[in-house]
């Protein structure tokens, strides 16, 4: 049987993780909230017509800021269509889906929803078809108390108080050909500037999310973030960071290793933003946004009828390998807890989401609603570094990939928590020394896995693949071994 070693230190530390890393999206497309958030008749439906069972399922997840109106949505999205009577709300061609909006859901339905699963609002700004001056009344509309147009305008509106949103994106992958309004590095990086100086003339409080690069396979990468913040590094706090995977080659091993890739993404970002943060002579540091990541691949040729309401778009049914690998996936983000600040699972309600709903139905759990919902239970805290030598695997794509990920966080007064998985594709013993701590008892210890790597939940199947309990580890004074099985998600806690 392989083995691998894991070595921390109370006082090795990476840095306490921002409860925003595991935060999540919701774009004005597919189901995600008409026939998703949102269902008038749904027998759970409240009087604002929200299914509760989908709120129950979000809050157990404990997501603590949601993105919202999109994604390529927002670069067409006019948002005074979402204010006011819903009856003179405009009907709209949403041109970057190919559907039709009804607007029925805007801005103020959302913040309301948004209460009833006691997450944040991270808001997006129309910086394709729009700019400096929609994303300043946009502010003023949200954030300012009263005694101007549109302060006054929200309160008509039924909404006295503030929202006091603090966390804004400039756009959405401004440099991809498909985004309406794209544009090159110099024309955003100009925008972006204007735009972030008057919304903090409105609100000086807000924080910004500038875009970088769509996914690190950009012809522009790097190049793009180096431009793009030369010209707003001063007037922005992070930099957004996008990426999804899939396995449409069916290679398994080469799917599973694809958190390198995400691993150098990230350090290459970094270097970018604290390169032109150094060409400043600048103090500030900016962070990163990763609000764009998961597994996507299964569903993106599924047909639908051209300019229909709310049809079933990028509906991923996701299997047991897709679980493996968003669990990897919150590793990475975890390890990298001192410049990712805020990341979000995209996307949240039936639109590649860990969470699924039947017209009239039940909702129900994906088998990647659980990593997220652990590492969301378990991975607040800090975050210590963790030497990991672990036997190592070629494939098609990579070579030297560890068989095991893992990390593991100091949680305080709650205990140590590990996240673990195995990537192989037989069991692995992992020997963890944990000094600085003088662990008691293993008080939870919970895999995920199983013969079927393509096994999938169902409507009322979602317990199929849920974490079991598991025994299979010995603590012995500050060492623990613990038995990981084949191709694992496996999640411990000691008190």
């Amino acid at each position: 049987m392989k083995q691998a070693k894991v070595k921390i230190h109370k006082d090795f530390q990476i840095a306490r993780t921002d409860p925003r890393i595991f935060g999540s999206f919701i774009e004005h497309l597919g189901r995600a909230v008409y026939g998703g958030i949102y269902e008038p008749g749904h027998p759970t439906a409240d009087a604002s017509g929200f299914r509760q069972d989908v709120i129950d399922l979000v809050k157990e997840l404990n997501v603590p800021i949601i993105r919202y109106p999109g994604g390529n949505f927002v670069s067409g999205y006019n948002w005074e269509d979402g204010i006011g009577p819903v009856a003179d709300r405009p009907r709209r061609l949403e041109l970057a889906w190919g559907v039709t909006e009804t607007n029925e859901i805007g801005l103020n339905e959302f913040a309301q929803w948004l209460q009833k699963v006691n997450a944040e609002m991270m808001m997006a700004v129309n910086l394709g078809t729009r700019g400096v001056d929609e994303a300043r009344q946009l502010v003023e509309y949200c954030n300012h108390p009263a005694g101007s147009y549109y302060s006054d305008l929200r309160i008509k509106h039924g909404v006295k108080d503030p929202y006091g949103f603090k966390v804004w994106c400039l756009g959405n992958e401004m440099d991809g050909p498909w985004q309406i309004g794209h544009k090159t590095a110099q024309e955003y990086g100009r925008l972006a500037t204007e735009t972030a100086k008057v919304m903090k003339m409105t609100d000086p409080s807000i924080e910004l999310v500038v875009s970088g690069s769509s996914n690190i396979n950009m012809p522009t990468f790097g190049s793009w973030e180096a431009e793009v913040l030369d010209h707003c590094y001063d007037q922005v706090d992070y930099l957004s960071m996008h990426q999804y995977y899939g396995n449409a080659e069916n290679d398994t091993p080469s799917f599973l290793a694809r958190t390198l890739d995400m691993e150098a993404f990230i350090d290459n970002v970094v270097s970018t933003c604290d390169y032109v943060g150094g060409k400043k002579h600048s103090k500030k540091k900016i962070m990163l946004s990763f609000d764009e990541w998961n597994v996507w691949f299964h569903s993106k040729n599924a047909p639908f009828e051209p300019w229909s309401e709310a049809p079933a778009q990028l509906e991923d049914i996701y299997n047991l390998e897709d679980a493996l690998l968003v669990g990897s996936m919150l590793i990475t983000l975890l390890r990298h807890a001192d410049r990712v600040k805020i990341a979000c699972l995209a996307q949240l309600v039936n639109v590649i989401a860990p969470i699924m709903t039947v017209k009239g139905g039940p909702a129900w759990r994906q088998t990647i609603f659980y990593p997220y919902l652990q590492a969301s239970q378990h991975g607040r805290g800090t975050v210590l570094q963790t030497l990991t030598d672990s036997p190592k695997y070629d494939c098609k794509e990579y070579t030297d990939v560890p068989y095991l990920d893992t990390l593991v966080i100091d949680n305080g007064m709650d205990g140590i928590s590990i996240l673990a998985v195995n990537r192989g594709e037989e069991a692995l013993t992992a020997d963890y020394e944990l000094n600085g701590f003088t662990p008691e008892t293993v008080r939870l210890h919970t895999v995920m896995t199983g013969s079927d790597m393509k096994a999938a939940h169902g409507a009322g199947q979602d317990q199929l693949l849920a974490p079991v309990n598991s025994r299979d580890h010995r603590l012995e004074g500050n060492q623990l071994e613990v038995l990981l099985p084949a191709r694992s998600w496996n999640v411990l806690q000691l008190s």
